[in-house]
């Protein structure tokens, strides 16, 4: 038994000399942090194969009210009273190509669609058709599903200016 402590004790020795606690500590923080980045990194979304597209779901309501159906996560000032459309962006802004979405229940066929909210970027706030509506909004640790965020990432500007609701496709019940 004495010769298993000796070389346990002349590796751990050896260990102490080649490395330190702080070292080791750097390491683990290292190792923390990179951890907790993966998920902020942009996701990409899977073509809509098979999906239907927005021409062909059935819609009803009117766009430029924060009751539309698609709103119902939506955070910001419509960019139908801003210049664009509900997909589109106002001549002059850019749109963000980091989202957050949100999942809502269209009323006319009665079937869940996965939205994306894009912002315009470029310009200051546009200031009309402020809507605020926070179905399906999670804390901060789940970006893509955070409306609080200003998603002007990944743009030329990162002022914020009104935002849009793309249908994505169906979401799965």
């Amino acid at each position: 038994m004495g010769w298993l402590d000796k070389v346990s004790e002349r590796s751990t020795r050896g260990l102490a000399r080649r490395s330190s606690r702080r070292s080791w500590l750097a390491g683990m923080g290292a190792a923390l942090v990179g951890g907790g980045v993966i998920p902020v990194l942009p996701v990409a979304r899977a073509s809509s194969g098979g999906q239907p597209q927005a021409s062909d779901i059935p819609d009803s309501g009117d766009p430029l009210s924060c009751d539309y159906w698609r709103h119902c996560a939506i955070d910001g000032f419509l960019c139908g009273c801003c210049g664009g459309t509900e997909t589109s962006c106002p001549p002059g802004t850019e749109m963000s190509p980091i989202t957050w979405i949100g999942t809502c229940r269209n009323p006319v066929d009665g079937k869940s669609y996965v939205i994306s909210y894009n912002d315009c970027c470029g310009k200051t706030a546009c200031g009309h058709c402020m809507c605020n509506r926070n179905e399906g909004d999670r804390p901060m640790y789940r970006p893509d599903k955070n409306n609080d965020i200003n998603w002007c990432l990944g743009t030329k500007s990162t002022l914020y200016h009104c935002s849009t609701a793309i249908i994505i496709g169906l979401a799965v019940e």
